[in-house]
This record gives C-alpha cells, structure tokens and sequence, in this order.
C-alpha cells in the first residue's frame, strides 16, 4: 500500500505526493517523474512504482504546475498548466529532493531519477545540473530536445500570449502561456541536453519502445552518439507508454519489459 503526501514548493505551490514503501531492505531510492499532459496516477505509473518497491523505496508526484490540483485524476488547474516551465518543474525536483535528503528513511539511499517523456529531460537536467546527487537516470520513452512546442503554438505565445494543446484523451484545450516560450529561449544553454551531454559521465539507461515516436527515437540516436557508454534498451513492439492506457486496464508484457530493465539497471550500478 501507499501512502500520499503533500510538500509546499513556493506561493500557491504544491507537490502532491506518494510513497510505495519497500517490501525488503532498500536497496535505493527512486523518483518518478511523469510526462507532458501526464500525472503521477496515470495508467501505469502506480503499477510500476509498486513493482519497483519490491527492493526500492519509491516516490512519484505530481509537478506543481503541471494542471492536476486535489483532485489526483483531473486536469482541475489549467491556469498553472499556462504557466508550467521547465524552470518551475526543475525548481520543483529540487524541493523534492532536498525534503527527501533530509528524510531519515530515505537520506542515506543512492537517489535514481526515473523520468517518462518529458519528465526524462527534466531528469536530465537536473542530473547535469547536480550530478553529485544522483546515482542514475533511468529514461522511459524520454525526450532530449525541451522544444515540444508546434511553430503554430510558438507563433501564438508570442503574439496573443497564449496557445492551447489538445488533451486527446480529455478533450481540453490546455493552455500554454508565452512566459514558457521566454523560459526555454532565455535558459537555452542549460536546456540543451545533447550538447551538456557530451561532457557528462553519470550513469544513464534509455528504455524505448520500438513503436515510440520517431523524433523520440531520433533523439535517443543522437544522445548515444554523444554518450556512446549510454545503453539503449529496446522493447520490441512497445509504444510510448508501453502498450498500457488509462484507466489503467493491467500491465502489459511491455511494461514488465521496461521495469525489468529498470531494476537490472540499478543493480548493475549498485555492484
């Protein structure tokens, strides 16, 4: 079983928690960092933290600003999804991390990030950006490129202010504000993940379903090209959420793929 928890990251700020606690000794923890459009209950996630708690201490959460407020399903806060830069999400693991630190059950564990698609380039960054901290990233389906904007939408922030996503699975238009626009031109160094790569050595796994999306997978092409150390795991005919849906409808060969692959990881890190 699971428990949720609330930390405070800042003024109308909240990070919405929960932790699967490990069934044995730890031999780590992980935080689970989900996607664009994407939350910490979503389909698979809580199947995948509580598999992976059968040797790990696991936390996932909901970012900030990323539009799901109290009610843990529902995209209730659309004002702060507008508002949802890379800057705020990578100040929001930052909160996270540190209340984990000083945690007694969790402080003195070796700390994998685990980010899904968008999350993974969070996870990125922050690893370059503190790579003292982290033992390992572990990319699900991961981004390398921050840009996941359409030129249409780029041409709307900049002069309405405002663009809208389609939520394909919940209708809405979701709305992104140019203040996001501003954060990715503005940090345009720190956000360049191939190019910071090239320097980096912490230890990094890419899990991809072949069926992922091609500029997803061109981007795994060209950070193993930078890092060729970097093993590129791929799980045959998996898409970009291993086969699973929400509601979750139960796990897929796929996705016991990619936490298989995840725990053989962390094991190897840990030898």
């Amino acid at each position: 079983m699971h428990r949720n928890f609330e930390i405070p990251a800042g003024a109308d700020a909240v990070l919405r928690c929960s932790h699967f606690p490990a069934h044995n000794k730890a031999k780590s923890l992980i935080v689970i960092a989900h996607g664009y459009k994407g939350f910490k209950d979503w389909g698979m996630f809580p199947h995948a933290a509580a598999s992976l708690s059968r040797e790990h201490e696991v936390i996932t959460f909901n970012f900030s600003h990323a539009g799901i407020g109290e009610d843990l399903e529902t995209f209730t806060e659309l004002e702060k999804f507008a508002r949802n830069t890379y800057h705020r999400e990578l100040k929001d693991l930052e909160v996270l991390l540190s209340y984990l630190s000083q945690h007694p059950k969790f402080g003195g564990l070796p700390l994998f990030l685990l980010g899904h698609s968008r999350g993974a380039g969070d996870c990125l960054i922050y690893t370059l950006d503190h790579p003292d901290e982290i033992s390992g990233v572990i990319s699900w389906n991961g981004i390398t490129d921050l840009d996941l904007f359409t030129e249409e939408q780029k041409q709307d922030m900049r002069e309405k202010g405002r663009a809208y996503v389609l939520n394909g699975r919940t209708g809405q238009q979701m709305p992104l504000d140019n203040l996001i626009l501003e954060d990715l031109e503005a940090q345009q160094e720190r956000y360049n993940i191939l190019q910071r790569m090239r320097d980096s050595t912490f230890p990094v796994v890419l899990i991809q379903g072949s069926q992922d999306g091609s500029h997803l997978r061109q981007g795994s092409e060209q950070l193993i090209s930078v890092r060729p150390d970097i093993n590129w795991i791929q799980i045959s005919g998996g898409n970009h959420t291993f086969n699973s849906v929400h509601p979750f409808a139960g796990t897929t060969p796929q996705l016991e793929q990619a936490i298989a692959q995840t725990e053989d990881f962390i094991d190897q890190i840990l030898r």
